[in-house]
């Protein structure tokens, strides 16, 4: 099981590898050039915090390094990672009552199953994309990973449904304790506003499977 340690000792030692700091893989890499620092992986209350599996895609990417590389760089051998199967929701029943707990992991059985990594035993799932709202960011029939129990903050995209059964994915842009507001990931659509308890739950999204 890759832990919390491993990832982030995995993305120093691709920086180092490739002759950057952690600052300036994640520049390389088209990200916030503070994506990697040491304050980003614990949360304001002291929980970890992880790095999204897509930002870790883009340094892959930006570096060239294999998915295995990376993990050889975790500590682990690629042979011995441990998956499991994750339930497969759709939009439909993503809006549906009665599907998810408050905290907004699906309940019940019957659900199709994907294998994905297990990542450090967290509650975590697969929304199935329905329509282009997401575009081009997230397509019709991609498969987006989301955790309810990773922290949320600025700049994270989020899958929100809200109390009316709307459910959206879209990226935090403001969240108070009075507003949460939310830009839309497709600019033909226009960014949302809510008050929190409008809002039945938020789940951060981890990875993309396309």
């Amino acid at each position: 099981m890759l832990r919390h340690a491993d990832i982030w000792r995995a993305i120093d030692r691709l920086a180092e590898k490739y002759g950057y700091s952690a600052s300036g893989l994640a520049r390389r890499a088209g990200l916030d050039p503070t994506t990697f620092n040491p304050s980003k992986r614990i949360s304001g209350g002291g929980k970890e915090r992880w790095p999204s599996t897509e930002s870790v895609s883009k340094v892959l990417e930006a570096t060239g390094a294999s998915l295995g590389e990376f993990v050889e760089l975790a500590g682990q051998a690629p042979a011995v990672q441990a998956v499991r199967r994750i339930p497969v929701i759709g939009y439909a029943q993503a809006g549906s009552e009665g599907f998810f707990d408050d905290s907004g992991y699906p309940v019940g059985q019957g659900w199709d199953e994907v294998m994905f990594p297990d990542i450090a035993g967290q509650k975590i799932y697969a929304l199935e994309v329905t329509g282009n709202s997401m575009e081009p960011v997230y397509r019709d029939g991609d498969r987006i990973i989301v955790s309810p129990e990773e922290s949320i903050r600025r700049g994270d995209r989020v899958v929100v449904r809200t109390r009316g059964g709307e459910v959206m994915a879209k990226q935090i842009s403001v969240k108070t304790d009075s507003r949460v507001e939310l830009a839309s990931l497709n600019p033909d659509f226009p960014p949302r506003s809510f008050h929190p308890s409008e809002i039945s739950w938020m789940a951060r999204i981890l990875w993309a499977s396309q």
